[in-house]
């Protein structure tokens, strides 16, 4: 099980429950990780789109994870 420090924006602070939080999970990509927040968050499936960041840097659905990064989660904006 490895432990990410992950920031929330927008409506994924409800879903987390704070700003920034430790989410343990088995995710190494971030791809898994996607697929770890639609499983416990099914919220996180209604989405249309979901950005990760990693490290301050838009993550590929393939790109590795490390316990040491900081993981953004960046949900779809709206404007008026």
């Amino acid at each position: 099980m490895r432990k990410y420090k992950v920031l929330a924006f927008g409506i994924t602070r409800e879903w987390l429950g704070a700003r920034e939080t430790m989410v343990e999970c088995n995710a190494v990509t971030v791809g898994e990780f996607r697929a770890f927040l639609k499983e416990k968050y099914p919220a996180a499936a209604k989405l249309n789109s979901l950005m990760i960041a990693v490290n301050k840097q838009y993550g590929e659905d393939d790109q590795l994870m490390d316990e040491k990064d900081e993981i953004a989660l960046i949900p779809p904006v709206s404007g008026g």
